[in-house]
């Protein structure tokens, strides 16, 4: 794709909405939620907040000015905004986070599509809390169903790119990430009236600095740039698609804040199930799964909002997919100057093979022996991998290139407060490397 083809987005709603669905997704429903169970609750969501407005943000910004200035992906991005000095393999650090990342994600997406399937076909009627949460184990040990329904989710996936993801994704995130937005606030106000509402309440807003480790603060750090989409690269293709009227820096600030939100949102609508149902908090990557449904099996109506929450996963897992195919398609396009059609099923394809490990992860099908020679199965260990490592990594490569070896004046001219360029410059060249920095000794034991 040429400089000059290159699409914009239809208004700044649409970029808003747009960027906030892939990083909302199943970041902020799925991710957060379960992390923050099994770090501790609130010191783990203070140092989540900490990390997304000083750390996140302020990479977020230079990612998305590196899209806008080069109009281009985040391999050529690199390379021609600092001419003569070869950055693309930062860019590749990208575009290979993004890889890994959508081979896992679409397994989760597809117990999504699982669940939308079984309550559209009242599955779930009928059957005890424990019964109901027991599904989500008798799925995750299933390869069978878990590639069925991950091949599903692909291919709507890559349906979506071949036919053009801008478009697409600009008209669904319009609807489907405000329609997120009330409806956890339902289920919020549904959970106030639950005997669990308090305890949760305390669990999630009382620190207990008792129970920080390292690991937790590595997985706060990389959780703010999980659920911000930062240092994966596509917040720079987004960003080349942004027009020169929209302000980067709030837009940014917008962004970060309705992401904070949804994910505080989504944790408060499901620790009081958690917590009145007696769920462990610290469940696991089922946890979604496993206090949801339930709670809409009590619910007035709860079929049908099982039904509408479950389309909404799905949706807003799909604006996130889309956006990871369509940085590793554009890259494959700009790169290689191969079709649409053609980029499109090599990186889909590569994705699904890539996650068929994390698919039987559950069942041993494949690696029988990780957990015991690593302690976490396969699926647990690439999401900790990507979460934990690959995203800090590619914000550090931002952080470097945007702070240190890129001129200054690429920057300044989307700052309309020179003040308020000067605090974003020292915190992307001095707190954000050193943050990251630390966080990666103390995840290396030194």
């Amino acid at each position: 794709m040429g400089q000059g083809e290159r699409e914009q987005w239809g208004s700044q709603l649409g970029f808003l909405m747009a960027t906030a669905g892939s990083a909302i997704g199943l970041g902020s429903l799925w991710r957060f939620p379960y992390a923050l169970g099994q770090n501790g609750g609130g010191a783990f969501l203070l140092l989540y907040v900490l990390f997304s407005f000083l750390v996140a943000l302020p990479l977020f910004i230079g990612e998305l000015i590196m899209g806008r200035k080069s109009r281009r992906g985040p391999v050529d991005a690199f390379r021609s905004l600092l001419p003569g000095q070869d950055w693309s393999f930062a860019g590749w650090i990208h575009v290979g986070t993004a890889f890994l990342t959508l081979s896992f994600y679409c397994v989760v997406a597809g117990w999504g599509v699982h669940y939308l399937f079984m309550a559209l076909t009242h599955a779930f009627d009928g059957r005890s809390h424990q019964e109901i949460s027991s599904l989500f184990h008798v799925l995750y040990r299933s390869s069978d169903l878990n590639i069925f329904w991950q091949s599903i989710f692909c291919l709507m996936t890559c349906s979506v790119v071949y036919a053009g993801v801008l478009e697409g994704v600009e008209r669904w995130s319009r609807v489907f990430t405000p329609g997120l937005f009330v409806f956890l606030l339902i289920l919020v106000v549904y959970g106030f009236h639950l005997e669990g509402f308090w305890p949760a309440v305390n669990y999630l807003f009382v620190p207990n600095w008792g129970q920080v480790t390292s690991g937790s603060v590595m997985e706060a750090l990389g959780m703010s740039f999980f659920t911000l989409s930062v240092g994966i690269g596509i917040i720079i293709t987004y960003g080349s698609y942004l027009g020169k009227r929209e302000s980067a820096v709030r837009v940014s600030g917008l962004v970060a804040f309705m992401t904070i939100l949804v994910s505080t949102m989504a944790a408060l609508a499901i620790f009081p199930a958690t917590f009145t149902f007696g769920v462990p908090p610290s469940s696991g990557p089922g946890l979604v799964f496993c206090t949801l449904t339930p709670l809409f099996s009590q619910m007035w109506g709860g079929g049908i909002l099982s039904v509408i929450f479950f389309s909404l996963l799905v949706f807003t897992a799909l604006t996130s997919s889309i956006s990871l195919l369509e940085e590793i398609v554009a890259t494959l396009i700009e790169r290689y100057s191969w079709s649409r059609s053609y980029s499109v099923a090599l990186a889909g394809l590569g994705s699904f093979i890539l996650g068929i490990p994390s698919a039987c992860a559950g069942s041993g099908g494949i690696f029988p022996e990780w957990q015991q020679v690593y302690g976490v199965d396969f699926f647990e260990t690439v999401s900790m991998l990507v979460s934990d490592w690959l995203f800090p990594l590619g914000a550090l490569c931002i952080a470097i290139f945007v702070g240190w070896m890129a001129p200054s004046h690429l920057w300044g001219d989307q700052f309309e407060d020179a003040r308020l360029f000067a605090v974003w410059r020292w915190l992307v060249r001095w707190v954000c490397p050193i943050a990251i920095g630390v966080v990666f000794l103390q995840g290396t034991g030194s």
